[in-house]
């Protein structure tokens, strides 16, 4: 079974295109080899509320992605509203998979007590805020890979609540 995955990368400067989107080739990478995800969609938007909700919704409703990440704009910068976008799209949080991702990235540097990060869910797809950095994705990521289809299972219907 493949999951549709969609990628959203919140940067200013990447979406001038004066920057290369390196955090998003890392997503796509393990998600392609280690969950056997296929890349529905991907996307750069500045740092703007309107265009982060929009794109998220967009990748819900039309694309209907099971999963979608996000990278960057989760940190304490004014323009840093990946958030606050993704709280407004999502009807339930699921704050697991950011509470483990801060807790390991902890073990690494203080630093990872900065970040806003949040996940949840709109209607049957989830939504997890990653780091903007390559480094931060792939550590971050790799806390939560495992996971990731059986929480997908469960959130799509196709596996019971329980293994």
């Amino acid at each position: 079974m493949r999951w549709k995955v969609a990628i959203l990368t919140a940067s200013d400067r990447g979406s001038r295109g004066e920057r290369e989107d390196t955090s998003a080739q890392v997503i796509r990478e393990l998600v392609e080899e280690d969950m056997n995800g296929e890349i529905v969609e991907y996307r750069i938007v500045a740092d703007e509320m309107n265009e982060i909700k929009a794109a998220l919704i967009e990748m819900t409703e039309y694309y209907q992605a099971d999963l979608i990440l996000t990278t960057g704009g989760t940190g304490l910068a004014a323009r840093d509203v990946t958030p606050e976008a993704t709280l407004q799209v999502v009807d339930r949080l699921a704050p697991g998979f950011v509470e483990a991702m801060r807790a390991k990235s902890m073990l690494k540097t203080p630093h990872a007590m900065l970040s806003r990060a949040v996940a949840g869910i709109r209607g049957r797809t989830l939504i997890i805020n990653l780091p903007g950095s390559p480094k931060g994705v792939h550590e971050n990521l790799a806390v939560i890979l495992g996971v990731l289809p059986h929480a997908l299972g469960i959130l799509t219907g196709r596996e019971g609540d329980h293994k």
